[in-house]
C-alpha cells in the first residue's frame, strides 16, 4: 500500500470516528438486542437505571441469541445495538463476523446461571425424565433395539417407556436462532444420545454423523417451534394441559402457580439445584457490550457498573427475585471487576 493510499485509510477512519461522535448525539438512549430469556433481566436492569437518574431508559428487544449477535456485530456506530443479551456464549463464527464488521473490541459479561427447563400446565400428568428419553422424543432419528438409526417411532410418551404418561408427545420450545435452543441441544439431546451405546461408538468413530444426529430435531409436529417469546409458549401449556414447553426458569418461577417443571434425572428444577449444578440443565446468561461504544453512547458504562452491582446480580439482588439464579460470591466479584474495567474478549477464549 503506497503513502497516499495509507493516507486516505487514516482520513477516512478520522471521518467515520467523527461521524459516529455527530451521530450519538443524536442517539442518547442504550440500545440492547438478543435473548429472550436474559430480556426480563436486562428490562429489569434498563428500568433501575432510569430510574436512579443514570440516562434515559434503555431501550431492550427480544430478538433471540442469535439474531442478537447478528445485529450487534453487523458494525460500530449509532445505527448499531450497544450490548447483546445471550442465553449462550458467544460462537466464533459470530465473534470473527464482529471482527470482520470493526466490532473490534466486545466485552462478555456473566451474569447468572438459569435452569433450562421442560414444563407443564399443572392440571397434566407429571412427568419425570432422562435425557436419554428426551433425545428419544425429540431426535429426528433414534436407535433401534439392534443400534441402527431409524426415523423416530415414538408418537407417545409410553412408547419410550410404559411408566411415562400415555399422552401424546407435544413439545412447544424456541427457534434455531435462539440461544435456548441451543442450550437445549447441548444440555438435553447431546447429553441423551450418549446414553446410547451405539451413538457413543459413533461419537468415537465420526464425530461429525454423531453431531448430525443429535443436532436434528425431528420434523413431523412433535416438536413446535413457538417462536422468540417465551410468554407465548406459557400461554400455551395453559392452553394445553398435555403438552411441554421449553423455556427459562424464571419464566416457570414466574408462572409457578400455572406450571410445574419437569424433574430430569430424578431431579425437580428449583433455584438451589440449578445454583449447585443438581439440575443438569444448568447454563451460565451473558451480556456483550460494544466498547467502542463506551463513553460515545450516554450512560453505557453506568448500566453495565449497575447490571452487575450487588443489589441487581446477588442471591437477595433484585435479579434473583425475578428468576435469576446468583452465581457464587467470589466468582461475582471476579464479574464486577472485568465489567469495570471493560476487559475485552480474546479469540483464543471463544470456541
Amino acid at each position: 500500500m503506497n503513502s497516499r493510499m495509507i493516507s486516505l485509510s487514516a482520513a477516512a477512519a478520522v471521518v467515520g470516528s467523527i461521524a459516529f461522535a455527530g451521530a450519538a448525539v443524536a442517539r442518547d438512549q442504550i440500545r440492547i438486542v438478543g435473548s429472550s430469556t436474559v430480556y426480563p433481566f436486562t428490562t429489569a436492569v434498563a428500568e433501575q437505571f432510569g430510574k436512579s437518574g443514570g440516562g434515559k431508559t434503555p431501550v431492550v428487544e427480544s430478538t433471540g441469541t442469535g439474531g442478537g449477535f447478528k445485529l450487534f456485530c453487523a458494525g460500530v456506530g449509532v445505527g448499531h445495538p450497544d450490548v447483546s443479551n445471550a442465553s449462550r456464549a458467544i460462537k466464533k463464527g459470530e465473534f470473527e463476523d464482529c471482527q470482520k464488521n470493526g466490532v473490534k473490541d466486545v466485552v462478555e459479561i456473566k451474569v447468572g446461571i438459569d435452569g433450562l427447563v421442560l414444563a407443564q400446565s399443572k392440571a397434566g400428568p407429571s412427568l419425570t425424565l432422562t435425557r436419554k428419553q428426551v433425545f428419544q422424543a425429540m431426535a429426528e432419528m433414534v436407535p433401534d433395539k439392534d443400534g441402527n438409526l431409524v426415523a423416530n417411532p415414538y408418537k407417545n410418551w409410553s412408547d419410550i417407556d410404559a411408566g411415562l404418561p400415555n399422552i401424546k408427545i407435544e413439545v412447544l420450545g424456541p427457534p434455531p436462532t435462539s440461544g435456548t435452543r441451543d442450550s437445549f441441544h447441548e444440555l438435553y439431546l447431546e447429553k441423551g444420545a450418549e446414553g446410547f451405546d451405539s451413538l457413543k461408538s459413533l461419537k468415537k468413530s465420526d464425530a461429525k454423523a454423531f453431531d448430525k444426529v443429535w443436532k436434528s430435531i425431528r420434523k413431523d409436529g412433535a416438536y413446535v417451534e413457538a417462536g422468540e417469546n417465551d410468554n407465548v409458549i406459557v400461554q400455551k401449556l395453559e392452553a394445553n394441559k398435555n403438552a411441554v414447553g421449553i423455556f427459562g426458569f424464571s419464566f416457570l418461577e414466574e408462572n409457578i402457580s400455572k406450571l410445574k417443571g419437569a424433574k430430569v434425572e430424578g431431579v425437580e428444577p428449583d433455584y438451589d439445584s440449578i445454583s449447585s449444578g443438581k439440575f443438569k440443565g444448568a447454563r451460565p446468561l451473558f451480556v456483550y457490550v460494544k466498547k467502542q461504544h463506551v463513553g460515545v453512547i450516554p450512560g453505557l458504562d453506568k448500566f453495565v457498573a449497575e447490571y452487575v452491582s450487588d443489589k441487581a446480580i446477588s442471591k437477595d439482588g433484585y435479579l434473583a427475585r425475578k428468576g435469576l439464579v446468583a452465581m457464587p460470591k467470589e466468582e461475582a466479584a471476579k464479574v464486577a471487576e472485568a465489567a469495570k474495567s471493560m476487559k475485552t474478549l480474546s479469540a483464543d477464549l471463544v470456541n
